[in-house]
């Protein structure tokens, strides 16, 4: 994603060469997020293979309670500079290109390789039904985040300080009742987003609160991500409480799922905020933030294809444990591999970058402006 990034007070050791303005520790930030974002599809995928057991694990609760809507909120605040400056018409197209194209190119991969390998029924209308289920359903974080995006630019276009409809939006449609496709994740995520972009108004909000962490916000924060995890259960999850109120006991679980994902977002972005500032001169920090945070994008991409692709390989039934660990270790590790391998082979090919979803090289980017 190309975001601009609002100017404000920059950390310590924060800043790289030829970066230019770049703040380093928010694309720390996306490559830890996007690594948990693999994790939790590993989980899903290999290590409780054809099993409901993963909603219940410990490892897969703790990711899944705060880096989607994590990942969001860090998105809106990037990307507010490009909703206040940039005209309607060319901020709407510039994030269509920049998320839509390299997906439609990305799931029209990942379709001919299915139908490379299994033979297609229908005809050409069940051709083109299989391909748009691919194109909605195998990357709806982008749909979440464009669709965010347009939201709020809509909603700013008449009135840059409209922060309170923007507030009012993201109640509003957080509980709007519509559970089709993947329109459920996105009412979950679309809140996040809103809070992201208005923290992002504030630079004394980001001075007081995260430069400057308060112990006692903190200690409450992280005692109630606790409570929520305990209390975190199947029906807590987006993909199955959908979302949608229509008694006492599934407005608990929602209730629970906001609370518990906003507690968990605001400990786990410190703790990164953190860990950049004591160690953003160590090499894996740096190979985290400028490999990988820069790079999120692609990462998504590529590793939403090879797990959208495993669908078609039986493998795994009569696995031990240590052998899916194992299997689920060398395969995280190849989609980083062939991740940066693309960005290395069309980081200089120009369009053919920002087709495939690839950031340029740092000297290539604006000043302010960040590739997630």
């Amino acid at each position: 994603m190309l975001d601009h990034m609002p100017s404000g007070r920059k950390s310590a050791g924060s800043r790289s060469a030829g970066t230019n303005n770049r703040d380093l520790v928010f694309d720390f930030a996306k490559g830890v997020l996007i690594i948990l974002v693999i994790i939790g599809h590993l989980l899903q995928s290999v290590i409780y293979r054809d099993t409901d057991n993963f909603w219940m694990s410990p490892y897969f609760k703790s990711i899944y309670m705060f880096h989607m809507p994590l990942f969001m909120a860090i998105s809106g605040y990037l990307s507010s500079g490009a909703i206040l400056r940039k005209s309607f018409t060319r901020g709407v197209s510039d994030r269509a290109m920049q998320l839509l194209l390299p997906m439609l190119v990305w799931c029209a991969l990942i379709w001919i390789s299915k139908s490379a390998v299994v033979s297609q029924t229908g005809g050409l209308a069940g051709g083109m039904l299989d391909f748009s289920k691919e194109f909605i359903g195998t990357y709806w974080f982008m749909w979440a985040a464009f669709a965010s995006f347009l939201l709020i630019k809509l909603l700013t276009t008449f009135n840059h300080l409209s922060m309170w409809i923007i507030g009012a939006s993201a109640i509003a449609v957080a509980f709007l009742p519509l559970t089709s496709s993947i329109m459920p994740l996105v009412r979950y995520t679309y809140p996040f987003f809103c809070f992201g972009f208005l923290f992002a108004q504030s630079t004394a909000w980001l001075t007081s609160i995260i430069l400057r962490p308060k112990t006692l916000l903190m200690a409450l924060l992280s005692m109630a991500t606790f409570l929520c995890f305990l209390a975190w259960g199947k029906e807590t999850y987006a993909y199955n409480n959908l979302v949608l109120v229509h008694d006492g006991q599934s407005a608990k679980q929602v209730l629970l799922m906001f609370a518990g994902s906003a507690a968990a977002s605001a400990v786990a972005m410190q703790f990164m905020f953190q860990c950049w500032r004591a160690g953003c001169s160590a090499r894996v920090a740096r190979f985290v933030a400028v490999e990988l945070g820069q790079s999120t994008l692609l990462l998504y991409l590529v590793q939403g294809a090879v797990f959208r692709l495993m669908d078609l390989i039986q493998f795994g039934q009569l696995w031990g444990l240590t052998t899916r660990i194992a299997v689920a270790s060398v395969l995280g590790v190849a989609i980083v591999v062939i991740a940066m391998t693309i960005r290395r082979m069309v980081r200089d090919l120009g369009y053919v970058s920002r087709v495939v979803g690839a950031p340029p090289r740092p000297s290539l980017l604006k000043p302010q402006s960040v590739i997630s």
